[in-house]
């Protein structure tokens, strides 16, 4: 039986993206006003987790970025111009 207080899970390998479309999504439905209120309890679970899973995300590709350069962090300037 599940734990009525843990929030859902997510497939490991949802993209950020369409976790991020999806956070956006719930929010705007919450926003509106026309959730009961166990289905806004159910949307807000949902979106912590989802919030959790692209800051996971973030942090994860920080740091694969972090190793490609060596552990230094370095400004990017897109013009390839020094500052």
């Amino acid at each position: 039986m599940s734990n009525p207080e843990a929030p859902p899970a997510l497939p490991a390998d949802l993209k950020f993206e369409a976790a991020l479309a999806e956070l956006e999504a719930l929010v705007q439905t919450m926003e509106g006003g026309k959730l009961e209120l166990e289905d806004s309890i159910t949307a807000y679970r949902r979106g912590m987790a989802l919030l959790q899973h692209c800051q996971g995300q973030l942090t994860a590709a920080e740091q694969k970025i972090q190793i490609m350069e060596a552990g230094q962090l370095k400004d990017w300037n897109p013009e390839g111009e020094r500052p």
